[in-house]
């Protein structure tokens, strides 16, 4: 499986499908060398490197009804929509521990997808980091501007990685892998839309140009990646798992039944295929 690589695209609680198809790999032995993520599909992706099964369905759907998850109330308190103490303290140390040592010591390569705020430009990390600093990036590529505050990491300042790199096939590509699998949180068919609030958004980010170009411009990307993708799919290249039918789960969604019902079909999705999927791994 040598020059494969697993394409994770972020979405919020969307990305309870990514983690669906995860559990399905990770039930059916299929380790991918190589596996570069964005916001919470990094987040997914870091728990499919450290061999956790079913530790995605509990931290993504188990605690979502506690207000220190997701709640506008932490957005007033902390300026965060998202409870980043909760998430990515409590969680991953005490309630759901995440296994570091087998994460560090897995053969995998894994990539996190940020956007630094002084260039606009995506940033990216291996996962050779202590760990506290990894948790840390993590949290970088999940902060979603106007809902998040960016996250400063030695003395730069960063934002999620889905604002430059929404679906980072491209440097998959560049880091020489030529079989790609991807991931992705919307249907086929899916089109971007141009960003909503732009208005706020061109105050919020007046002093960095840059980075509010990137966000402004972010859909057009969006939608000339999905185009790449379905080139690669057709000759090839790429093998992309993705919902069947247009998706019911909001980026900031807390039902529990539709955040189960949409990880079910991910596991049931990747199940289905998993045949299919093999022979093409073997090709």
């Amino acid at each position: 499986m040598n020059g494969v690589s697993l394409v994770l695209e972020g979405g919020g609680m969307r990305a309870v499908y990514t983690a669906g198809v995860l559990e399905a790999l990770m039930k059916n032995e299929v380790e991918i060398p190589h596996v570069i993520g964005v916001s919470a599909g990094a987040c997914n992706g870091s728990s499919y490197v450290s061999k956790q099964i079913e530790r995605n369905r509990k931290v993504n759907i188990d605690y979502i009804d506690r207000p220190e998850y997701l709640s506008f109330k932490n957005l007033v308190k902390t300026k965060s929509i998202f409870g980043w103490d909760f998430i990515f303290n409590t969680l991953p140390n005490e309630l759901e521990p995440f296994d570091f040592d087998t994460f560090k010591d897995s053969p995998q390569t894994f990539t996190i997808v940020t956007t630094k705020l002084d260039t606009g430009k995506p940033y990216y990390f291996d996962k050779h980091l202590p760990k506290e600093d990894l948790l840390t990036v993590l949290k970088a590529s999940s902060s979603i501007p106007l809902l998040a505050p960016p996250v400063i990491y030695k003395d730069d300042v960063f934002f999620d990685g889905g604002v430059a790199d929404p679906i980072p096939i491209n440097r998959s590509i560049e880091e020489g892998h030529q079989k790609h699998v991807i991931v992705l949180t919307q249907n086929k068919g899916y089109q971007k839309t141009p960003m909503k609030f732009t208005r706020f958004a061109k105050w919020q980010f007046r002093n960095n140009p840059a980075f509010l170009q990137t966000m402004l411009t972010r859909y057009q990307r969006y939608n000339q990646t999905l185009k790449r993708i379905e080139e690669m799919e057709a000759s090839g290249e790429a093998y992309v798992i993705r919902p069947k039918m247009p998706v019911r789960v909001s980026r900031l969604e807390k039902n529990k039944e539709r955040l189960a019902a949409l990880y079910n079909e991910g596991v049931e999705d990747m199940q289905s295929e998993m045949n299919k999927f093999e022979q093409w791994l073997a090709k």
